[in-house]
């Protein structure tokens, strides 16, 4: 009996120290998302061996899954591109990131888990991380509407069509925006981004201009309002935060048909895109 005992700790020693070699963590970059939104997990490998480690040559050397919260395990899309080969130093860590989101169905609003296996050559063991959980929340349609998308070739026919929608979120109980590029169907999404607070009354203003661009207004404080310009692609290349003084900001057509904001006062900010020289300039400190 006390050979089995100490036959048994051994064993239970020999498994801890093994494990205790690797150390596998996953991190999100948030914990809700909207459907399709960009998904980054970033998957840090710290090497406790002793000795360096050369990882990433082999296809399978990282794995990721995804479970919902009754435990189903959630559908590929594709395989992670996770090859790429480096080494590890004894005591230093590694981090991989990837966007889950064109790889695994997760379309289903709800609770879900993911996890992060490595495997290290010539080893018989596998390092696993602990569970990491996020939401995947629901959106409320505000708008849409489709465009076609600007052709390199303008004797191309026909054009392809796209979709911009708004959307609005509860994330962490605060109020975001968001917009949704999506082919004509609404089956294939190209981009899902946020683009910022939006307080509870407020009514974006959307406009789409020659270009495909998209233009949104909104009200995202008491006085203040948020300005973005989208394109086809959903990258956001205008950037603007705009105060209501004696009149409220509003987006208007000017006399070449140029979609502009007129009213209010626009409000300089480290934030703005294109970024401006005046906004990223601190100003001089007064003595006193």
């Amino acid at each position: 009996m006390k050979f089995l005992r100490l036959t048994c700790g051994l064993l239970l020693l020999a498994l801890g120290a093994a494990h205790a070699q690797i150390k596998v963590e996953v991190t999100l970059a948030q914990s809700q998302f909207l459907a399709n939104e960009t998904l980054m997990a970033a998957v840090r490998v710290s090497n406790l061996s002793g000795k360096s480690l050369t990882l990433g040559a082999e296809l399978d050397w990282l794995k990721i899954s995804v479970e919902s919260r009754d435990g189903g395990i959630v559908s590929k899309l594709g395989e992670l591109p996770v090859q790429g080969e480096f080494t590890l130093a004894s005591s230093k860590a590694g981090i991989k990131r990837l966007d889950l989101a064109p790889y695994f169905s997760l379309v289903q609003p709800g609770r879900y888990t993911v996890r992060a296996t490595v495997r290290v050559p010539g080893w018989e063991q596998e390092f696993t991380s602990a569970p990491a959980s996020f939401d995947i929340i629901q959106g409320a349609k505000l708008w849409e509407q489709e465009f076609g998308v600007p052709a390199t070739n303008p004797s191309a026919l026909p054009p392809e069509m796209r979709k911009y929608v708004l959307q609005q979120a509860n994330y962490l109980k605060q109020l975001q925006l968001y917009v949704r590029v999506t082919d004509s169907a609404g089956s294939k999404t190209y981009s899902v981004r946020s683009v910022g607070r939006v307080v509870s009354f407020s009514q974006p203003e959307s406009q789409v201009d020659a270009a495909s661009r998209l233009h949104i207004l909104w009200q995202n404080g008491a006085r203040a309002f948020a300005y973005r310009v989208v394109n086809p692609a959903g990258e956001v290349t205008v950037q603007q935060t705009y105060d209501y003084t004696t009149t409220r900001p509003k987006l208007r057509l000017d006399e070449s048909g140029k979609i502009i904001v007129t009213g209010g006062a626009r409000r300089l900010t480290r934030e703005d895109l294109p970024a401006t020289a005046e906004a990223a300039t601190p100003k001089p400190q007064s003595l006193k």
